[in-house]
């Protein structure tokens, strides 16, 4: 059984009602929507945005992967220890507004290297985000609830992704691709003073009505100590679990993000007879107005279930053994992931849609036992920390690598099967890697203590 020195009160929740909990949670989790909308828009406007700037799909991986990865994984940890000392929803208004405006920014560029700049400003900008909405979301959660909590706030990923994909299409068969980035950059402006004016750290509530350090509390004081970084990375190399947690997502994130830079240009390159045919069919007025509705409904919202379903079962087999938490994203993710390969070799798109749709329920369910299991492994002051650690090698991999090394790889085989056929292979190549996620889940599993920490 693992052991860890910074080991606090289970009860770490801070003081705030429960209607404001939802609201908090609820605002949080549109904030994570919207960065997935800023960050996945690029991916279904691939095709135009090669067209028009001439780039080679090594390009479009590097936009997509790299130059968003590279300083999102950099500032992740600065973001943190940050959002550590200092009011977490002060942070976050500055941060979304701050992508936001990066975002319609990639609208403007007329170069590679130019919506290269403006990648990297939403993908340092948005570093900030998860470490410190995690760090609120589990301060006003009982431990209990935790992972349903976390699993709510996860949903925006799917939800952005289904809003991006399908916005970013229809933006751009009726306009063009830059009106998109500057259409789906206005949001953020609005979320930002929502945010400010509406939402209060509860962690200053709590810190107001602590007690004289003489008569502190034991949980009092772990509030109000932040342990240094190296006292944090010690503890977190010490657990092995969390390790092998570590390097399971960030196989999962390397051929997850891999995929969704290329999913359009999978469809467009391999079905496009089939895409305007249905697009007449459902008077969607062009394929790509029809495949960014399509894989936003199959993946975004199967994705968001799956989200869901795999908070709340995780937190209903964690009751009696909190190792168990573990067991849903290995389960999941070895099933999910023979789906992914049926979808790339069937030769209908509705077929390939189903697929994917089926696969993104399964591949989705980790993200609430994950962060649950991390966010209970670590004392409260040292969450925000712990979640960009894990964050910054999960995306250091996953979005540094992923996307790139498709691309490359669809680039050499393009010469040999031509470019339709030469994608559809690379990304059957890299799906096979996700076995090994569902390995070092259940390493995970194996190694969890049996209760909590925090």
């Amino acid at each position: 059984m693992e052991k860890t020195n910074s080991a606090s009160s289970t009860h770490s929740t801070l003081p705030i009602a429960k209607t404001k909990q939802r609201f908090t949670l609820i605002l949080l989790t549109a904030i994570y929507a919207l960065a997935f909308i800023d960050r996945q828009i690029v991916n279904i406007l691939a095709e135009p945005i090669k067209d028009d700037l001439a780039l080679a799909d090594w390009q479009l991986g590097v936009l997509a992967g790299p130059a968003f990865a590279l300083f999102y994984t950099l500032g992740g940890v600065p973001l943190a220890r940050l959002a550590e000392r200092w009011n977490r929803v002060y942070i976050l208004s500055c941060i979304v507004t701050i992508w936001s405006g990066f975002t319609a920014m990639s609208g403007l560029a007329t170069s590679f290297v130019q919506l290269l700049v403006a990648r990297v400003g939403v993908g340092t900008a948005e570093s900030g985000c998860v470490p410190t909405a995690h760090s609120l979301i589990s301060d006003i959660t009982p431990q209990k609830q935790r992972a349903t909590a976390l699993a709510v706030f996860s949903m925006g990923l799917p939800i952005g992704s289904l809003l991006g994909l399908a916005a970013g299409g229809i933006i751009a068969h009726h306009f063009d691709w830059r009106s998109a980035f500057f259409l789906v950059g206005i949001p953020g402006l609005v979320l930002a003073m929502v945010l400010l004016f509406f939402v209060r750290d509860p962690r200053s509530i709590a810190v107001l009505k602590m007690p004289s350090a003489e008569g502190a509390s034991d949980s009092d004081t772990a509030l109000a100590k932040v342990p240094s970084l190296l006292v944090v990375l010690k503890e977190l190399w010490a657990l092995r679990s969390f390790v092998w947690i570590t390097i399971g997502a960030s196989i999962l994130a390397m051929a997850g993000y891999g995929h969704a830079t290329f999913y359009a240009s999978f469809f467009l390159r391999n079905h496009s007879a089939e895409l305007d045919m249905l697009a007449v069919q459902t008077n969607m007025g062009g394929p790509l107005a029809f495949l960014g509705l399509a894989l936003g409904l199959a993946i975004g919202i199967s994705g968001a279930l799956g989200t869901a379903l795999g908070g709340r079962l995780a937190d209903r087999l964690a009751v009696k053994r909190f190792k168990d938490y573990m067991m849903v994203p290995t389960l999941a993710t070895a099933i999910g992931t023979p789906l992914t390969l049926c979808a790339l070799i069937v030769p209908s798109v509705p077929a390939a849609l189903g697929l994917f749709a089926f696969a993104a329920l399964l591949k989705s369910m980790w993200y609430g036992p994950v962060f649950a299991t991390i966010h209970s492994l670590i004392a409260p002051r040292s969450r925000a920390t712990a979640v960009s650690v894990f964050l910054m090698v999960m995306n250091g991999i996953g979005l540094g690598f992923g996307p790139v090394v498709l691309g490359g790889l669809s680039d050499f085989l393009a010469s040999y099967m031509g470019s339709d056929e030469a994608l559809r292979w690379a990304m059957v190549s890299t799906t096979g890697l996700v076995f090994f996620s569902a390995a070092c889940f259940a390493m995970a599993w194996r190694t969890l203590p049996d209760k909590p920490i925090s």
